[in-house]
């Protein structure tokens, strides 16, 4: 058979992602931070879009909408505004003068203070920011130059001091080699070591070390500990890391009981001193939903509505600028940005549906876990839940990414509750590996120093107990990831503490 070019014509349909649609799925995966970003800036880009400020009415808005309506047809409006009294009447009335307030205060200070809290509000009648009147951080940086203004009085001092404070690190160690320093400035590294000890005496006592060793030492000179044992100590660090106490105790020339008490010592001191100065805002993890115990042993679910956006489209304004229009790229640009405001409002829309879709779901599934605890936390995956809720598996990662739920347990992200499963050799359900993490911590910590038990002997127990079936490179690796030292340190460890308890 011959092979030759021909032309064919066939008909096939496949699935095409339109920008909207990929957009619809970015959105799921948002979180409410990131989600609000968003939305206020499509509300900046798009005049048909308004924030819903979901006020609900008052009785006395809801009387006022409707007072107008008793007034006869024939009654001049003019009249029978003459008989509402004025907000000035009404306040009169409750004698809420400032003079009534603050009668001490006269006023000349009144108008004074009244002029300079109109200057921060902005003078347009807003209400001030009040994140404007809270307290900045004070940060390491700012703290460390206020105590250099103290104890340094010469100028070109105060500038390498003001060099060295800018190079030191997060953690409060110097980031800069002296002569480094010292070719920058053009001066010696002589006076950059006088400056440095000078600075090294500023709190947070052990800044300006320029590595563990000196930020400890300094720490225990400012204590009257630092003797020619402890020197040694610190030159012996790495043997503390290896907590190879017999090889300590040889290099240091003490024995048990006095290095038992000098390591005491050393756990008191702060490898990081800068730490505490950190100039990153605190953020708190604010729950994208509440999972709440219901009637009848039922649990109630309910998203948060104070980080869940809500937007409308101004179809009033849509219909009386499109009559006045008559450019076509103006009517255009109207259409898609009605478009464009439908299909956000949809899009939010749905996002809240399926992110309660979803959590319902995992609640479902977990229920023993919310009853009764993390032992009874069950392995779920993804799959799992997109088969139970018929949704495709990519959605439900998309909508647990970035997302909490705050449950009488505690506050988790969902991802949380998707855990890989560990066989069980007693016929029943399989465990998850979370409980199983928790298992292994409490089967450590209830260990006695005379009897610490190996990664083969906890898989062996865990089998007796649970029947869950369990490798040793199983416990070692989730043991490990739990920051939970080996059977030997743990055993070094715990003795030298019986022995610091002697």
């Amino acid at each position: 058979m011959a092979l030759s070019p021909r032309l064919e014509v066939r008909q096939s349909q496949g699935l095409t992602l339109t920008p909207q649609l990929m957009q619809s799925i970015r959105l799921l995966q948002l979180s409410h931070l990131e989600l609000n970003s968003f939305v206020e800036a499509e509300l900046l880009r798009n005049p048909l879009l308004e924030r819903e400020d979901g006020a609900e009415p008052t009785e006395d808005t809801a009387e006022a909408t409707e007072r107008p309506a008793e007034l006869n047809a024939s009654e001049d409006t003019v009249d029978y505004s003459e008989r509402i009294q004025s907000a000035d009447s009404i306040a009169n009335g409750y004698d809420t003068e400032v003079e009534n307030v603050f009668p001490d205060q006269s006023a000349p200070e009144r108008q004074a203070d009244s002029t300079q809290w109109n200057e921060r509000s902005g003078g347009d009648g807003e209400a001030a920011d009040i994140d404007q009147f809270v307290a900045a951080r004070p940060t390491l940086g700012d703290h460390l130059a206020a105590q250099a203004g103290l104890i340094i009085a010469d100028p070109a001092e105060r500038l390498i001091a003001q060099f060295l404070i800018d190079s030191l690190s997060e953690a409060g160690y110097l980031a800069v080699e002296l002569e480094t320093v010292a070719e920058q400035l053009g001066a010696p590294v002589e006076a950059i070591e006088a400056v440095l000890f000078k600075l090294q005496g500023c709190d947070p006592i052990g800044v300006f070390a320029r590595d563990v060793r000196e930020c400890l030492a300094l720490q225990l000179r400012e204590r009257d500990r630092l003797d020619p044992m402890m020197l040694r100590l610190l030159d012996n660090l790495e043997l503390i890391a290896e907590h190879d106490l017999a090889a300590l105790a040889r290099a240091v020339g003490a024995d048990r009981e006095d290095l038992s008490d000098m390591l005491a010592e050393l756990r008191q001191l702060d490898p990081k001193p800068g730490r505490a100065f950190e100039a990153g805002p605190v953020e708190s993890v604010v729950p994208d939903v509440f999972v709440r115990p219901g009637l009848g042993g039922e649990w109630q679910i309910e998203l948060n509505a104070d980080v869940l956006p809500r937007v409308l489209v101004n179809r009033t304004y849509y219909a009386s600028v499109t009559k006045k229009t008559r450019d076509t790229t103006e009517k255009s640009f109207l259409t898609d940005c009605l478009a464009t405001a439908n299909w956000l409002a949809k899009s939010l829309d749905q996002r809240a549906q399926t992110i309660l879709k979803v959590t319902a779901e995992i609640v479902k599934q977990q229920d023993g876990f919310l009853v009764h605890g993390i032992t009874h936390l069950k392995p779920m995956t993804l799959k799992a839940v997109a088969d139970a809720i018929e949704m495709h598996e990519s959605t439900v990662s998309r909508v647990t990414s970035n997302k909490y739920v705050s449950t009488p347990r505690g506050l988790f992200e969902m991802k949380y509750f998707f855990t890989t499963a560990l066989g069980s050799s007693t016929g029943e359900g399989d465990h998850s590996a979370e409980a199983v993490r928790h298992r292994i911590k409490q089967i450590i910590d209830a260990e006695q120093p005379s009897d610490i038990l190996s990664d083969d002997t906890i898989a062996e127990m865990l089998q007796k107990e649970r029947g869950i079936e369990v490798a040793r490179r199983t416990v070692a690796k989730y043991r490990e990831g739990m920051n939970i030292p080996s059977s030997v340190i743990r055993r070094r460890q715990k003795r030298a503490l019986v022995a610091a308890g002697r």
